[in-house]
């Protein structure tokens, strides 16, 4: 049987990211932990070693920061033993747009989608050339509901799974598996970090339960797992319907609703 490739999780302090890294090392992988917070990776990789065995080491990092994510990028070019990146790393801010702090909504678009693509794209041409390997994005089901509003979040949500879809159609042929992951609320410390009023917060599913229903849908190759969705078919007709556009797009005039009010 062969060795099971090194795991790279990013957010991996706590929450849905160490989770990931409890999972993994379960199932033999070595681990590299990445977050802000060495003294928890500490505390984690020093149980994982105990309790499974594996390798881990611990890169701390802030993603927001060009020097910090540009040494993760090299960790991840550079390491032929990396195979699968779980790109989890996701900060939020509560609060109606028009009262965010601009930088406050940078650092959010940088972590939660630049920091994506940089490290996918990091690791894509190794994992091209050797034929094989998987990228998970977490994203969120907020991704498909601006209704919701959480604006900015949910946008970066978008982005992370419209990257991911581009990323299976361009890579999938070259023998690498891309997931995105949709949760929808999740009993993790992000609401706190965020400033959320905690009498405000909805139902939440246990990010044990997320993490294993996630990695199912792993094994399963799905390229898209939404965990709180109960009637599959519904994303099935979803995505038939956004298929079904696509021969329009293709269209060299105007509908006829847009040329002389339809006439």
């Amino acid at each position: 049987m062969p060795d099971l490739p090194t795991a790279l999780v990013t957010g991996a302090s706590s929450g849905i990211g160490a989770t990931y890294a409890d999972r993994l090392a379960r199932r033999g992988h070595d681990i590299v932990l990445v977050a802000r917070d060495a003294p928890k990776m500490e505390a984690l990789a020093g149980r994982l070693r105990a309790e499974f065995g594996v390798s881990i080491d611990i890169l701390r990092a802030d993603l927001a920061e060009e020097a910090d994510i540009a040494a993760v990028e090299a960790r991840l070019r550079d390491d032929a033993g990396i195979g699968l990146l779980v790109n989890n790393a996701g900060i939020s801010k509560a609060g109606r747009f028009d009262r965010q702090e601009a930088a406050d909504l940078a650092r959010l678009v940088a972590v939660n989608a630049t920091a994506v693509m940089r490290l996918a794209h990091a690791i894509a041409p190794r994992l091209v050339e050797n034929g094989t390997g998987a990228i998970i994005n977490i994203g969120s089901v907020v991704g498909l509901a601006p209704e919701f509003g959480q604006t900015v979040y949910g946008a970066t949500k978008a982005f992370v799974l419209s990257l991911s879809q581009g990323l299976a159609h361009e890579l999938g042929p070259k023998g690498i598996y891309v997931q995105a992951v949709l949760p929808a609320a999740t009993a993790t410390d992000i609401w706190s970090r965020a400033g959320a009023d905690p009498a405000a917060l909805p139902p939440m599913m246990e990010v044990g339960a997320l993490v294993d229903a996630a990695l199912a849908g792993f094994d399963q190759r799905e390229p898209v797992t939404i965990p709180p969705l109960h009637d599959a078919g519904q994303w099935d007709a979803y995505q038939a319907a956004r298929l079904a556009m696509l021969p329009g797009f293709a269209q060299t005039m105007p509908a006829p609703r847009y040329t002389s009010h339809g006439a």
